[in-house]
């Protein structure tokens, strides 16, 4: 094999050494870097395609089925459901999760529509109208939680529908968990008949399962499918998340491709057969005690975010249980250095393990010198 050009290595060098400074600065979104899968490095050399449901052979066997199941096992637990009557498969992030669950409403109720709030991820939009779904924004709370007079309002005046709700567990903009017992007791009050919710736990969703009070966020709270994002809390070079759900809702759309020897039960075909070993990997040397210290640490690196702003005179919140802390937008300069993630007149960091107290220090100073004009 040839030697590359000396103006192909100059660029990756380039390339290394921006993307390894920018990381260095980033606060505004969840992407924890503290990972090492070195380990798994040996697995690039192989074609490994993932196609088909994990859940059955195919005949492309240069695969990561196995491991990808015993993921999936895992995140069925965390999300209180039996891994017996648990489905899913490990995505390329949160928007596929997303629609995913979605398209699974969609099947099992074609004429439903669906409620989300105003604070949902962009993504959600984006999908029904890929979907075709018939849907009706909410209002939201200044916390980013659902109206529930606004959602108990629409719902009943559209009753003679069945009704598909997305709730968030953790907004994108300010960690908000939808109460999934008001949204289910709104529901029972209506004598809605034929229901389905699809939680976006995209972030908070390995949160939520370590902490001593958590709110409802999972199966025995009466969702029907959840996604989750495997980069942003487990870290991983490459996006990448689960969508889990109920078994039966599956066989609804399953279809069995004789050229793959496969079913078809995902949304892509071909599919990465690396994420399913970060994340097994990650889940295997960490453990779930691992990731209940790591959540404890994240959530308490929030809590001192919360305070040094306040204390520097920047008014600062955060919902309960959640890593996103909210405050007031800087100078665009500072937001750009920090990788600040905005919102009209605010602005967040998210205290993935990553961002340490010295680099909160030194944001916050930066917002204290240079306010938004």
């Amino acid at each position: 094999m040839s030697e590359l050009p000396y103006d192909v290595d100059r660029r990756l060098d380039d390339l290394f050494g921006r993307l390894d400074e920018l990381s260095f600065d980033q606060l505004g979104y969840p992407t924890n870097q503290c990972f090492d899968y070195s380990s798994l490095f040996r697995f690039f050399k192989f074609s490994a395609n993932n196609v088909g449901d994990p859940f059955h052979e195919s005949n492309y066997r240069v695969n990561s089925h196995e491991i990808e199941r015993d993921v999936i096992a895992t995140f069925a637990q965390l999300m209180r459901l039996d891994p017996n009557e648990a489905w899913g498969y490990v995505t390329s992030g949160g928007t596929e999760g997303n629609m995913y669950g979605l398209y699974l409403a969609r099947e099992i109720f074609p004429n439903g529509v669906v409620y989300f709030s105003q604070d949902t991820h962009y993504s959600v939009l984006k999908n029904l109208r890929v979907l075709n779904y018939r849907n009706i924004m909410i209002k939201s709370q200044d916390n980013g939680e659902i109206d529930y007079d606004d959602l108990r309002e629409t719902i009943r005046v559209n009753r003679d529908v069945p009704v598909v709700i997305l709730a968030n567990i953790g907004t994108t903009m300010k960690g908000a968990v939808d109460d999934l017992h008001k949204i289910r007791g709104i529901l029972e009050d209506l004598a809605i008949p034929h229901s389905y919710i699809h939680a976006d736990a995209a972030l908070s969703g390995m949160i939520l399962p370590f902490v001593d009070d958590p709110q409802p966020y999972g199966f025995d709270a009466g969702i029907d499918s959840v996604a989750i994002s495997g980069h942003k809390v487990i870290g991983s070079p490459i996006p990448c998340g689960v969508v889990v759900t109920k078994s039966e809702y599956v066989a609804r759309v399953a279809r069995s491709i004789e050229y793959v020897g496969a079913m078809d039960t995902t949304l892509s075909g071909s599919r990465n057969a690396i994420t399913p070993l970060f994340l097994w990997y990650a889940l295997q040397k960490q453990g779930l005690e691992g990731f209940r210290g790591q959540a404890t640490e994240m959530l308490n690196t929030a809590a001192y975010a919360v305070e040094r702003f306040n204390e520097s005179g920047l008014a600062a919140w955060r919902n309960r249980n959640s890593v996103t802390v909210v405050f007031p937008r800087p100078a665009d300069h500072v937001v750009s250095k920090w990788q600040m993630a905005p919102y009209e007149d605010f602005a967040h960091i998210i205290t993935v393990p990553n961002v340490t107290r010295d680099k909160i220090d030194a944001a916050i100073a930066d917002c204290v010198a240079n306010p938004r004009a």
